[in-house]
């Protein structure tokens, strides 16, 4: 496929695709009234077990010993809950408990808006590539779900490199790939330590705010566009590259 000289990188999970239905499965789960009592909130208990597999995953990859994404994420569910205060972790939750929820973690539905930048910048001349943690199985199948077409051929995983980002090398192959025309591609993400650490090496930067409010130039530097939501950061994008 002959590449054009436009061009976007997309992160995927908590950018594209919300995390929000895993945070309906644990309350759906435990139930409202029992994780209330053990002092957990679903919300808050699985965004630490994301931010932190998103952690050991890195770290198991800087030192060599790359493993899947998944395989990290549900082997910590135990030990997120003795971080949220409870005594038995596995009296609390079964391992059935934790299959379950690891299943509904296939079922997440993409973000408002993001079928929509994503045919916007597709309608303006770009083509759409994705940079994920995830399996492509799993990724690929999000899109479906969401009846969006992503060519499997544009769909990329750090599994097959077995470097995780925000390792450089993790960027790299991609960039030079896309960079071949000699035109700057974009990398695009709602985790701004992604999509900053992108931009350090070579990609122009959209962030947009829809998962973590808050840019913190002052800690990842100024990205060429930042948006609070997907159609205004794709607008922005098109007329960056008129």
């Amino acid at each position: 496929m002959a590449l054009g000289t436009r061009n976007v990188v997309f992160d995927v999970v908590g950018t594209l695709v919300s995390y929000d239905h895993l945070f309906e499965a644990i309350e759906d789960r435990f139930g409202k009234e029992r994780l209330a009592a053990a002092g957990i909130n679903a919300k808050l208990l699985g965004h630490c077990w994301l931010e932190t597999a998103e952690r050991e995953y890195t770290y198991l990859s800087l030192s060599g010993r790359y493993c899947t994404f998944f395989k990290v994420f549900e082997s910590l569910f135990y030990r997120m809950l003795s971080y949220a205060g409870v005594a038995d972790p596995h009296s609390f939750a079964t391992g059935e408990d934790v299959k379950y929820l690891s299943s509904e973690w296939h079922k997440l539905s993409l973000r408002p808006g993001a079928a929509e930048c994503v045919k916007q910048l597709r309608d303006a001349g770009f083509t759409v590539w994705c940079l994920t943690a995830g399996d492509l199985a799993r990724v690929g199948g999000y899109f479906k779900l969401a009846g969006v077409d992503m060519p499997a051929e544009n769909l990329l995983s750090c599994d097959t490199t077995g470097i995780a980002k925000p390792q450089p090398d993790a960027y790299m192959p991609i960039l030079k790939k896309l960079s071949a025309s000699g035109a700057t591609p974009w990398f695009a993400a709602a985790h701004m330590w992604d999509v900053s650490t992108a931009k350090t090496f070579g990609f122009r930067g959209a962030y947009c705010t829809i998962l973590e409010s808050d840019p913190m130039p002052e800690v990842f530097g100024a990205m060429d566009v930042v948006e609070d939501t997907f159609e205004a950061m794709a607008e922005k994008m098109i007329e960056a590259t008129q």
